[in-house]
């Protein structure tokens, strides 16, 4: 049997200290992702009230603030996850409403292009926010088998 002997560069790299919910990068990844909605994608769903720019609006923004709230919660005994879930609901809401505002109102191959990268970054800012929310688990279990001294 022949094995591939060739290495492929170790994916590790360094990463900085977490000291506030500012440094984690889903909360980074969320923030951007908001902040491209609002400025691209918002204005090409026209003038006035529609019920999917103010549901995208709103789920865009809560994600971010999900993970800062989790983040100054996560040594609360199981207080984080809940809102953790509610980041990564968030993020299968912005999929939704983006699906919906690509079929209904966006029309420009330009507008499409930026709503389908959307839609593929919030899908792995989904899974980056369950491998954090898994992290956090472990994290506890740990610290809770950890011997007091």
């Amino acid at each position: 049997m022949l094995y591939n002997t060739t290495y492929r560069k170790s994916a590790f790299r360094v990463k900085k200290p977490i000291r506030s919910f500012r440094d984690l990068e889903v909360y980074q990844r969320a923030n951007e992702a908001a902040t491209e909605i609002i400025t691209k994608i918002v204005p090409l769903l026209g003038e006035g009230n529609s019920p999917i720019k103010d549901k995208l609006v709103e789920c865009c923004l809560k994600i971010p603030e999900s993970i800062a709230i989790a983040h100054s919660r996560r040594f609360e005994k199981g207080d984080e996850s809940d809102f953790l879930e509610n980041a990564l609901e968030g993020c299968n809401k912005a999929v939704v409403y983006l699906e919906q505002a690509w079929d209904i109102y966006i029309k420009d191959i330009e507008g499409r292009s930026v709503c389908e990268d959307l839609i593929k970054r919030y899908i792995l800012e989904r899974r980056k926010i369950f491998n954090l929310y898994k992290a956090w688990q472990k994290f506890e279990s740990y610290a809770l088998k950890k011997p007091q001294v």
